[in-house]
Order: structure tokens, then sequence, then C-alpha cells
């Protein structure tokens, strides 16, 4: 069976947008205009959401280097392992980019099971909480205890809801890639 990779945008703005490539303050004040739109699931984020971020992303990388892999960046792009259509309504015109995980290089992505901010900082005795996995890793994990997309839809049972990948090199996403947001 193969596995796709998704990353989900709006058509407005085009995919592969990040607020990790800006500044600090750049992206504090494009999540400011972000939080003015209610249409956007963005705008229920807390005003440290890009701290929190930046934090999460060091911390994230420092553990997936600790395990190997070799990120190109200092950020990573989110996609998600599987389908997930719950982060394209997350956008007023959502539309989605699907890439064959097999074309991808393993050594440049690590995986969450679930969404970084609740997979690093949800305290409970899951397993998955507080870790990086390879792909291999994840595969095993999925076998263990599923897809959250299919057990876990609507977020009733925890807020795992996908298998977030953070891809950490730009030359399979190249094509899809625009320069800067804003």
């Amino acid at each position: 069976m193969d596995l796709y990779l998704y990353h989900y945008y709006d058509a407005a703005t085009g995919p592969f947008q990040n607020l990790s490539a800006l500044s600090i303050e750049k992206a504090m004040q494009v999540q400011r205009r972000l939080k003015q739109n209610k249409n956007w699931f963005a705008s229920q984020r807390a005003d440290d959401y890009m701290i929190i971020r930046r934090d999460l992303e060091a911390r994230t990388r420092a553990l997936f280097t600790a395990k190997g892999g070799k990120p190109t960046k200092d950020y990573p792009h989110y996609m998600t392992l599987g389908p997930c259509e719950w982060i394209k309504k997350w956008y007023p015109n959502g539309k989605e980019v699907r890439i064959l995980l097999d074309e991808m290089d393993p050594e440049t992505m690590s995986f969450t099971y679930g969404d970084l901010f609740p997979t690093m900082r949800h305290q409970d005795d899951k397993p998955y909480r507080g870790k990086v996995y390879v792909k291999n890793e994840i595969l095993q994990l999925v076998d263990e205890f599923g897809w959250p997309q299919d057990w876990n839809k609507d977020g009733r049972h925890g807020p795992e809801r996908y298998i977030e990948v953070q891809v950490c090199d730009d030359r399979a996403l190249g094509p899809f890639i625009k320069s800067q947001i804003g």
C-alpha cells in the first residue's frame, strides 16, 4: 500500500507558507492578522503561539538529530501521514498537496503521533507523548495504535487527530514552496 504525505493550505495563500521562515517579529505580525480573521482556524491560537512553536521546533529537531536524523534546515514544513480532511476545513478554501512517502528522504523527516503541540505538551500516560519518531518507528506505532484520523476523527478521544510529519528539507517540496509569506 502506498502511503502519502499531505499538506493542507488555503488556495489564496498557496502551500508551504511557513511562519517559522520569518523573523519572530514578522511571524507575530502575521499571526496577529490571522487572529483577526475568524474564518481561519489559526485565529484561535494564543498570543505566545510563535514563541512556543519555536521552542517545540528546536526540541523536536534535537530529538530527531539524536536519532540520526539529518535535517537540512532549522525549521520544518508540516504535513500529515495519510489524509486528514479535518485540517482542510481549517481554511476558507482548503486545498492539499500530496506527495508519496517513499519519494521523501527519511533522514530529513520526523514524525509525531499527533500534532506537535499536544504531543510535546499534553500530560497523560500515553507512551507517544513527548517523543519524535523516524519513519520505521512511526509505521510500527500505527500498527500498534492505529491511525488517529480513523479512531479520533472528531477529537473526542484526545488531542491526536492525525500523524504529523516535520519535513526538514526543501528538495522534494521545492516545486510547491513560495519564497515568503505575508
